[in-house]
């Protein structure tokens, strides 16, 4: 039975690896889409009879954010940035908790506020959503100043609207929300700012980042997970089935 309570809990950890890559899978066109940590482990204590404290190895449950750069696709658009090493950008989430996302097309909404081309408000040091003059043109700085010039004033110097809120992530981790967006892994769900790393975060304007996963990697990766589910899903048949013949014996008996 031993075996099979094994088998049992790998097949859970094969699963959700399973679930983890497929999502992977669906995102390769996802502007910004970052890969997760595939063997990321967490410690569990579990109950024993030889020690009063036992922890066993798991897959972790929170999807941690592996921030490796993806392609950069320049666009031209002066609203869309790419973010530098790991730099990710503070958005307000629809419940209105403050996450991070490295996806950068942003656009201005009819009412004159930054917005990502999902939706969510773009916000700035201060966690506030910036909200910039309709019908001038937008310029963002190397670190995340926002400018705004009046066409009709083609010679008139520019004036600072806000400034994007920037974090260096190098010395976070970072877990992805069920939104999609990122969290300190600390905040458990609870969203929040967190204090930036050693390494200045920095934007370049008119390109964007594309999705950091390899499509060849995830695919062989879905075939490895899918042979290990069937593997251990006949283990488990055939500690079962022993199981039940023994039972059998012993009735004989």
């Amino acid at each position: 039975m031993k075996v099979a309570y094994t088998a049992m809990a790998s097949v859970k950890q094969v699963n959700q690896a399973r679930a983890q890559t497929t999502n992977m899978l669906a995102n390769v066109s996802t502007v910004g889409f970052k890969e997760s940590y595939r063997h990321a482990t967490e410690s569990v204590k579990v109950a024993s009879t030889a020690f009063e404290t036992t922890y066993q190895p798991v897959a972790a449950s929170e999807d941690f954010i592996s921030l490796r750069a993806g392609p950069m696709q320049s666009t031209g658009r002066k609203l869309d940035i790419f973010m530098q090493a790991q730099t990710v950008l503070g958005v307000q989430a629809s419940n209105e908790q403050i996450a991070f996302t490295r996806r950068g097309d942003l656009r201005v909404n009819e009412i004159g506020q930054l917005e990502l081309g999902t939706g969510q408000l773009v916000v700035d040091d201060a966690g506030s959503p910036i909200s910039v003059p309709l019908g001038q043109d937008l310029e963002i700085g190397a670190d995340g100043t926002v400018v705004a010039y009046d066409p009709e004033l083609p010679e008139a110097p520019g004036a600072e609207v806000g400034r994007l809120m920037l974090r260096d992530a190098s010395a976070t981790v970072l877990a992805r929300r069920l939104d999609g967006l990122f969290e300190p892994a600390t905040q458990a769900g609870s969203g929040g700012d967190f204090e930036s790393g050693p390494t200045p975060p920095e934007i370049l304007s008119g390109a964007l980042e594309g999705s950091s996963v390899n499509v060849s990697e995830m695919l062989t990766q879905l075939l490895d997970y899918n042979r290990s589910f069937e593997s251990r899903i006949r283990l488990i048949k055939e500690v079962r089935d022993l199981d039940e013949a023994g039972s059998s014996m012993i009735k004989m008996a």
